[in-house]
C-alpha cells in the first residue's frame, strides 16, 4: 500500500543522520525529523484526533509545516493547507467547510485567530507553531513534542484521503479537492523522469507551502533525503541570498518570481551557480523572462510545469532541452509540455471524444495522479470525473508529437501571478455593493503578472460608484490577489447570450486583440 510516509521512512534509511531541514537557527537531520513528526502524531492522538480527522494549517514557509505533513499523515489525519492570502471570511469558509477540528498557526496570522475562533466553533484545539511565546489559550508546539511518545504509523495509505487542497470555484465556492496518498506519491514519482534527486539535493521552499505548485517538489525531495530550506515568504533578495548561503540545487518558482528574480538589480553579485533544476509553471512563461532566465541561469536545467490541483498537481512536463528558440527543438516552449509518466493526456470533444491532432478541444487526463473527488460535492465530482476522465476545463490542441498547446479556457478562471482567480467569487463580491446592478470579471493582459483582474460593471439607476470604492469594497470580503485591478463602467446592460448568460468572450474582445491565444 503506497503511503506518504514511506518516503519519510526511506529517507530515514538511506541518509537518516544527514540534514532534513535547516530553518534560521534550526537544523534536524532525517532521524530528528522522524522522530518529531512521531511525537506530533503522538500529540494528536493524546489530543483524541482519529484517523480521518481534518486539522488546518495556516502558516509561512517553515520547517514546523513540514514537519506537520508528515506527522498529520503519521496520525493519519487529514492535513488542510491554508492559502495564506486569504481574507479571513475565506479563512473561515475553509475550515469550516473541510470540518477542521484543529488548526496548527504561527505568529504571521494571530491577528486572524479571534475571526477565525468566532466563525468555526468546531475547533477543538490550536498549535502555535510560531517563534514568539505562546499566546495563552494556544498549545505550545514544542511543548508538545517533548511531552509525546513517537507512535507507529496509523496505516492510511493507497485511496484514503491525505490532505484537502481547496482552490476556487467556479459558482463562487470554494472547492476542497481530496488527494490521496497514491494521488501525492504518484505525482511525485512522475517527476523523476525529468528532475534529478539525491542525498546531496537541496530544496529551497520559496513558493508557498500551502500551494500544491511547492507540494510538486516537497514529497519527492524527502523520498531521496535531500534537504529542504525555508524562505517564509518569497522575496527576491531574500531568495539569491538564501540560494548562495545555502548552496540550493533545486527550486520551483512561478514565472513572476522567476521574472522579479532575474532582473532584480542586485542579481549579478549573487553566486546562484549551485542552482541545478528551476521548475516553474501555474502561468505561461513570457519569452522574454526565460531568455533572461538563461542567460542569468546558464547552468540551470528548467522545467514547466502544467496543471491542476485536481492533478496533484502536474499532468505536463516541458524539459530543459527544449527551452531554445533555433534549432529542430524550438517552438516547443509555447506548449504546455507532454504528459508526465504516470499520467495519460487527451484533448475531448463535447461528447469526450478525441479529437484529431491540431483540433481544439478540452484537456483532459486520467491516471494515477487524479483526485478523488471535491469535498462534500458528489455531483460536481461526477462532474469534473465523468466517463472516466479529469476535465481541466482548459481548451488547448496537441501536435503530432504529443505536445499539449493551452489556447482558452473553458472554465471561467484567471491566472494572475500563479494564483487561480474564478470570476464568480469576485463578482459575487463586488454584486453585494448596494450600487451594482450588473458585473462581469474577466482577465486581460498584464506584463508583469501574466493577466490582470478586471471589472466591468453597470450601476443601479440614480447609484453610482467610482472605481477606487468598489475595489475597497471587495477587499474587505476576498483575498487581496483576487481584487479586480481596474474597472470599467457600462451605462448599458452587458451582452448576454440567448441562454440569458453575460457574452464574457464579448467584453474580453478589446484588451486581447491580435493575441494568438486568450490566456497570458
Amino acid at each position: 500500500m503506497t503511503q506518504i510516509t514511506q518516503f519519510l521512512r526511506r529517507a530515514v534509511q538511506t541518509n537518516g543522520h544527514g540534514v532534513a531541514t535547516t530553518c534560521g537557527p534550526r537544523t534536524w537531520s532525517w532521524h530528528d525529523f522522524a522522530d518529531r513528526a512521531a511525537r506530533l502524531a503522538g500529540a494528536l492522538q493524546g489530543l483524541g484526533y482519529q484517523p480521518g480527522d481534518r486539522i488546518g494549517i495556516l502558516a509561512l514557509n517553515a520547517d514546523r509545516y513540514l514537519e506537520a505533513f508528515f506527522g498529520l499523515a503519521t496520525a493519519g489525519v487529514i492535513f488542510v493547507p491554508i492559502n495564506t492570502r486569504l481574507a479571513p471570511p475565506e479563512m473561515v469558509f475553509w475550515l469550516a467547510d473541510s470540518g477542521c477540528t484543529g488548526l496548527l498557526i504561527d505568529d504571521a496570522f494571530m491577528p486572524v485567530l479571534p475571526a477565525i475562533a468566532a466563525g468555526v466553533p468546531g475547533l477543538r484545539h490550536v498549535v502555535h507553531i510560531g517563534d514568539a511565546p505562546t499566546p495563552a489559550g494556544l498549545l505550545p508546539y514544542e511543548g508538545l513534542l517533548p511531552a509525546a511518545p513517537p507512535v507507529a504509523d496509523a496505516g492510511r495509505g493507497g485511496s484514503e484521503v491525505a490532505g484537502i487542497f481547496y482552490t476556487g470555484g467556479t459558482t463562487g465556492r470554494s472547492k476542497g479537492v481530496m488527494l490521496s496518498h497514491d494521488n501525492i506519491v504518484g505525482n511525485a514519482l512522475n517527476m523523476l523522469r525529468e528532475v534529478a534527486v539525491d542525498t546531496d539535493s537541496r530544496y529551497v521552499h520559496a513558493a508557498p507551502m500551502f500551494h500544491l505548485a511547492d507540494g510538486a517538489m516537497t514529497f519527492l525531495i524527502t523520498a531521496f533525503g535531500g534537504t529542504h530550506c525555508f524562505l517564509p515568504r518569497f522575496d527576491p533578495l531574500a531568495l539569491m541570498k538564501l540560494i548562495e548561503a545555502q548552496g540550493v540545487t533545486h527550486a520551483l518558482i512561478v514565472p513572476t518570481m522567476i521574472n522579479m528574480l532575474v532582473n532584480h538589480p542586485e542579481v549579478a553579485q549573487h553566486d546562484l551557480s549551485s542552482l541545478q533544476y528551476v521548475l516553474y509553471g501555474a502561468s505561461p512563461m513570457p519569452e522574454a523572462v526565460i531568455r533572461r532566465a538563461l542567460e542569468v541561469l546558464p547552468k540551470a536545467n528548467f522545467i514547466q510545469a502544467y496543471g491542476q490541483s485536481e492533478a496533484s498537481p502536474v499532468l505536463t512536463l516541458i524539459p530543459h532541452k527544449y527551452h531554445c528558440f533555433t534549432g529542430p527543438f524550438a517552438g516547443r516552449l509555447k506548449s504546455a509540455g507532454r504528459a508526465v509518466i504516470g499520467c495519460e493526456v487527451a484533448i475531448l470533444d463535447e461528447e469526450d471524444q478525441e479529437v484529431p491532432r491540431g483540433t481544439v478541444g478540452e484537456v483532459c487526463a486520467r491516471g494515477n495522479i487524479v483526485m478523488q473527488g471535491y469535498w462534500n460535492q458528489p455531483e460536481l465530482t461526477a462532474h469534473t470525473l465523468r466517463n472516466g476522465w479529469l476535465h481541466t476545463g482548459d481548451g488547448g490542441y496537441m501536435d503530432d508529437e504529443g505536445f499539449v498547446f493551452i489556447v482558452d479556457r473553458v472554465k471561467d478562471m484567471i491566472i494572475t501571478g500563479g494564483e487561480n482567480v474564478y470570476s464568480a467569487e469576485v463578482e459575487e463580491a463586488l454584486y453585494a455593493h448596494a450600487a451594482v446592478a450588473e458585473c462581469a470579471v474577466i482577465g486581460i493582459p498584464d506584463p508583469q503578472w501574466g493577466e490582470r483582474v478586471h471589472a466591468v460593471v453597470r450601476c443601479k439607476a440614480n447609484a453610482a460608484a467610482t472605481e477606487e470604492e468598489l475595489i475597497a469594497h471587495c477587499r474587505a470580503l476576498i483575498a487581496n490577489y483576487k481584487l479586480p485591478r481596474s474597472v470599467s463602467f457600462s451605462a448599458d446592460p452587458l451582452p448576454l447570450s440567448g441562454a440569458g448568460k453575460i457574452l464574457k468572450t464579448e467584453l474580453r474582445k478589446p484588451f486581447w486583440a491580435g493575441q494568438d491565444r486568450q490566456v497570458s
